[in-house]
């Protein structure tokens, strides 16, 4: 990507968004008077909620299987990634969310949880360290608190969408499906696989030979400094570029709050701080270059570009599901998330959540020409070729009468099965 190639997001005020669907007809589940507009208090709320959700995702990725496994299945947690590889560059911790919980209730869609931690509004610039249980008590009900706030959101812009392009499908696609499923996600530093696999030969060392001096004591930074250029990052002397390759969403929305990027708390303008027993405290950091990292391909320039987002907004993309739906009104979202170059130590944070249709939905190609165009300006040939080939076209996983749930199925094999485009990334 050339240097200044820069995307500035629209940015609709939730006031602004609450309005605009505010005349549509309610629902009989009373959907527009559980859409309320969040007062200035629940903001700050949710913006605590989300400063205190996003780190657990670091420390969720770096603790030992055992105790993260136990911590999860309390938590009614999962994930789709193997969690044991320790090369993974992504660590995702997964729920599925139901819209009943907040709308067939009569009750309004904010109901704050309560939490262990009393020091929840105070300054969190120097995160803590991956310690006790604690940290996690009310992990599903912070989950559940800015999911099902990220879930409103998609379904008033369904509403604002449908009025556009006439009918209600969208909305009535989302309500139908149920649940949306949320994912909080850790992208990993160069440093924290380096990391990983040194606590599995400590604790691989502890169990063989129980207080070997050699395998128990504190692990330095500078140590895992020295093994950095052998990481799985590292290809030929540089640092791979994409944290998640091209691709687009099938869904018909994807919510997501803006990053977060951290960075190990003792690291300092000098370089590394040497005697630590420990690396996992980490502290917030601002936006490398004042971007996210997020990468867009800007059909109609036909380039890519780097999304930049303030700090305390939600994101939202479109997917192909929606592309499907509004016949071709709404173009999906073609994108990856990049990494900051010569930053081994920064690692990402955020919560998504992936707003589909039921899995019986069935869609209907008539009137619909697709709207994933081909690149044909001059000067984006290679790049347009580079990412067409990590990603299959719409054509080769759509057909008219699909079901959602065959769709999704074979998008995800012509991505990542056996054979597919992605299934070596």
């Amino acid at each position: 990507m050339e240097e200044g190639e820069v995307l500035e997001l629209y940015e609709l005020h939730y006031s602004d968004l609450m309005a605009m669907s505010s005349d549509l007809t309610a629902h009989p589940n009373q959907l527009n008077h559980d859409l309320s507009t969040p007062s200035p208090e629940e903001r700050r709320r949710l913006e605590t909620v989300r400063r205190r959700l996003l780190p657990l995702a670091r420390k969720l990725a770096l603790l030992d299987n055992d105790q993260r496994k136990r911590i999860l299945k309390e938590c009614g947690l999962g994930s789709d990634v193997p969690l044991k590889n320790p090369d993974r560059k992504v660590s995702s911790f997964a729920m599925q969310l139901k819209y009943t919980e907040f709308l067939e209730s009569g009750q309004a869609i904010y109901t704050p949880c309560s939490f262990a931690r009393t020091d929840l509004d105070a300054d969190n610039s120097c995160l803590d360290s991956v310690s006790g249980d604690d940290d996690y008590k009310n992990l599903a009900d912070v989950f559940k608190e800015l999911g099902h706030r990220m879930m409103q959101l998609g379904l008033c812009l369904a509403q604002v969408c449908d009025k556009a392009i006439g009918g209600k499908e969208l909305e009535k696609s989302l309500l139908e499906s149920g649940t949306a499923k949320g994912r909080l996600i850790h992208y990993h530093s160069a440093l924290d696989n380096v990391l990983g696999k040194e606590t599995a030969r400590r604790n691989l060392g502890s169990s063989r030979k129980m207080g070997n001096a050699k395998t128990s004591k504190g692990y330095t930074l500078l140590s895992a400094e020295r093994q950095l250029e052998h990481s799985a990052f590292v290809e030929n002397g540089s640092h791979e570029k994409l944290w998640q390759q091209w691709h687009y969403d099938y869904g018909i929305f994807t919510v997501l709050t803006a990053p977060m990027f951290l960075v190990p708390s003792h690291l300092s303008e000098n370089g590394i701080t040497s005697q630590l027993p420990s690396v996992t405290y980490a502290e917030e950091c601002s936006y490398p270059g004042g971007n996210s990292y997020l990468q867009v391909f800007h059909p109609n320039n036909n380039a890519v570009v780097m999304v930049k987002a303030s700090p305390e907004s939600f994101i939202v993309q479109v997917g192909e599901s929606a592309d499907i739906i509004s016949k071709g009104k709404l173009r999906p979202t073609l994108h990856c998330v990049t990494r900051p170059e010569k930053m081994d130590y920064l690692s990402r944070e955020t919560f998504v959540v992936f707003l589909q249709p039921s899995w019986s939905k069935t869609f209907s190609l008539s009137g619909y020409n697709g709207s994933q165009h081909s690149c044909s300006r001059p000067g984006s040939k290679d790049l347009k070729e580079h990412i067409h080939k990590m990603v299959p076209p719409l054509s080769s996983r759509l057909k008219d009468g699909m079901t959602f749930a065959e769709f999704a199925r074979e998008t995800t094999k012509r991505y990542y099965g056996g054979g597919g485009l992605q299934s070596n990334s």
